[in-house]
């Protein structure tokens, strides 16, 4: 078996050969890529139906016609083999696939096929309902149907001699009919489920997979009806089969397809700490065939122990970024504040790391630059007139430029609350399947997509906001203080990109300490930016129609379109430069190690920030490791909960691989990096792609 490993650490074997073979021929062969088949059904006209009606016709045809991929190897059935559906659209053309989200997967496990066919009917006999909320809910029945014509085609496909199929056959007998009944039942269920999403083209995360399953394997477990041994391997199954869609979408990498899990911390009912027993049988699982296809967020607490902790360590070291965390404390106190009441217990992500109510949340955000802002602020905000410095706003202070930043991002707030408003009323995408396991779209008789779902969220997420503080940081010095240079010629050596001044660049770059290096004067023009930001885009949490407006701070890997339209920084980087990742500090500031980092990032008051925002982390390998090294990222992830960090992504990466794949990527199939919310195959990802990851990597 080609390796799936590349930093020289130690694997435990837990796993059996067949499970292991499986692997190998999911990461390491083109035998199921070559499965994914080109959308080969065609829609009848409309004819008068309704787009509800549409959508559940192009249901049935999808679970009618879907190339099946049934392997003997296999544990668990079910595939999306689509190329459509891989590429977040329905197969058949005429409707769009969703993401940013996390169903209700539980529910579906739960009641059963059965179960939400009665759901529907009883909300069908609400006389309350229009047509049209008829027309949907009757439509659901037969997206239903479909999932039943899905579920029939691959008990036939299957051999009933074969010794193997045996077992899945009477699994199948029971689900996803019904509501499962053991560990195997749930675990197949849950595949199910979450593969017909994908079949129509709907990327939606599985969230707090642990707390579905662990009842199940505990009461299994006790009455001896499993091994902790054989839990593992059909946990490895699944996770095998989640990289069913490799290599096939490229840019940004093959991974991205927002189908996070959440493990660990108190339930949802806020009373008791879930069984950690799957948790940790998943990250064996990952740990031995590090598959990033599924990224993991622990939920974390100081009530964590230090063997959850280690385990995880063990895990990131071998990089790629797939476990990251959150500060459940942190995550719960700024839910709360923002309005969630005890709803905020049941936090998961959208997909990436941004936190909703998991299976009751429609999810959008809107991202944009800050830096841009800052600039316009700088230079005025016609960019016409950018090249005439009589037009240039005069400021006689720091805080006269701030304080036009902040009335510049407060204009822009108004607008972007406009666009808020407006999300999620789409009276022609019925998104039936998803609609289905999203809470309260059924009892509405309303789309996911047209304000069915209990919560419509649309946050507004900042990019570039370490570079406005780094930005004001660098004035306030060497302006206003240091009186090294005037505004004005600062501003003409932004506009020329600091060519023939490359001594004072440097010395503005290098002479004082940035955000990040755990400075407290670098650090307050961070704080205080991170509040305005805040403060300005939280003057409201929900618009007049009722959409919910939390507050994020993100890049998500923009900052390659964000690089073109920002200028040269006051604070010395050249046009075009990779800046700030998020609220991480900006590649090449930080001169004091990741402690540094961490005691920075945690001085901002995280209990503010709805929607969150991940510190990144890049640590070299020779940093962790043997025992010691697992020590350190322990401790690491002690100190950023104790201080108040939110969220932690520690991704653990040599450069002289990541350029050795470039160069010769078959012999790196499965050599993963942290891009942002997702993980993904280096090799996968373009040109500009990985040398963003390479520059991160190399100035960590």
């Amino acid at each position: 078996m080609k390796p799936l490993h590349y930093l020289g650490y130690d694997v435990p074997n837990r796993l059996s050969q067949e499970t292991l073979l499986l692997a190998e021929l999911y990461l390491n062969t083109s035998e199921i890529k070559d499965r994914i088949a080109t959308c080969n059904f065609e829609l009848d006209e409309p004819g008068g139906r309704t787009l509800p009606q549409q959508y559940a016709e192009n249901a049935r045809k999808i679970a009618e016609n879907a190339p099946l991929c049934i392997l003997p190897q296999e544990r668990l059935v079910g595939s999306a083999t689509y190329l459509k559906a891989v590429q977040h659209a329905m197969p058949g053309g005429r409707f769009r696939g969703h993401s940013h989200t996390t169903a209700n997967f539980a529910k579906a496990v739960t009641l059963g096929l059965s179960g939400l066919e009665a759901e529907i009917r009883q909300s069908i006999a609400n006389p309350q309902h229009n047509e049209e909320e008829y027309d949907f809910l009757n439509a659901c029945l037969e997206v239903i149907d479909a999932m039943r014509i899905w579920h029939r085609r691959l008990v036939n496909a299957l051999p009933n001699a074969s010794n193997y199929a045996q077992p899945i056959l009477k699994i199948l007998k029971q689900v996803p009919e019904h509501p499962a009944t053991n560990f195997y039942e749930a675990l197949q269920a849950l595949w199910f489920h979450f593969e017909f999403q994908r079949l129509c083209g709907n990327w939606s995360g599985l969230g707090r997979i642990d707390q579905l399953l662990a009842p199940y394997l505990k009461k299994d477990l006790a009455q001896g009806r499993i091994t902790r041994d054989e839990a593992r391997e059909l946990i490895a199954h699944f996770w095998i089969k989640g990289t069913e869609w490799k290599g096939i979408q490229q840019g940004s990498g093959d991974a991205q397809h927002y189908q996070n899990i959440i493990l660990l911390g108190v339930d949802d009912s806020g009373k008791q700490d879930i069984d950690p027993t799957v948790a940790e049988l998943i990250l064996d699982v990952v740990e031995e065939l590090h598959i990033s296809d599924f990224p993991i967020a622990v939920r974390v607490n100081k009530r964590t122990p230090d063997s959850i902790l280690r385990k995880i360590a063990s895990v990131q070291r071998h990089g790629g970024g797939i476990v990251s965390i959150y500060n459940e404390d942190i995550v719960l106190q700024a839910l709360q504040n923002f309005g969630y009441g005890e709803q905020a217990f049941a936090f998961t992500n959208d997909g990436c790391w941004e936190t909703i109510i998991g299976g009751k949340t429609a999810f959008g955000y809107i991202p944009f630059d800050a830096l841009q802002i800052f600039q316009n602020a700088l230079f005025g905000e016609d960019e016409t007139l950018r090249n005439q410095p009589t037009s240039w706003p005069q400021f006689t202070s720091t805080q006269q430029l701030f304080d036009a930043w902040k009335d510049l991002m407060a204009k822009h707030a108004e607008q972007l609350a406009k666009a808020q408003d407006k999300a999620f009323s789409d009276p022609n995408d019925p998104a039936l399947a998803l609609s289905i396991i999203v809470d309260d779209c059924i009892k509405r008789g309303k789309s996911y997509a047209n304000r069915g779902a209990h919560y419509s969220v649309r946050a507004a997420h900042a990019g570039g906001l370490p570079d406005v503080a780094n930005s004001l940081h660098a004035i306030n010095t060497f302006v206003f203080n240091d009186k090294l240079l005037t505004l004005d010629q600062l501003r003409q050596y932004m506009l020329d990109n600091w060519e023939g001044n490359e001594q004072l660049r440097v010395q503005i770059a290098s002479s004082i300490e940035y955000y990040g290096n755990d400075n407290d004067q670098a650090d307050q023009f961070s704080k205080q930016v991170f509040d305005a930001y805040i403060e300005i885009y939280s003057k409201q949490t929900k618009t007049p129609s009722g959409v919910l407006t939390p507050v994020g701070i993100s890049t998500f890997g923009r900052e390659l379109d964000f690089a073109p339209k920002r200028l040269a920084t006051a604070f010395g980087t050249k046009h075009e430069i990779l800046l700030a990742p998020n609220l991480s500090p900006t590649p090449g500031t930080e001169k004091h190690g990741p402690t540094a980092v961490i005691n920075s990032f945690c001085k901002h008051d995280f209990t503010k920030l709805s929607n969150g925002t991940p510190l990144d982390m890049k640590l070299h390998p020779s940093a962790i490791q043997g025992e010691a090294g697992l020590d350190s990222l322990v401790a690491f992830m002690k100190t950023f909960v104790e201080q108040g960090g939110s969220y932690l992504q520690i991704d653990v990466a040599d450069s002289r691989i990541l350029r050795d794949a470039q160069l010769h990527p078959e012999r790196y199939p499965n050599l993963s990096v942290r891009i942002s919310g997702w993980s993904a195959r280096f090799t996968t990802l373009d040109k500009k792609w990985q040398e963003m990851i390479i520059a991160r990597t190399e100035l960590a």
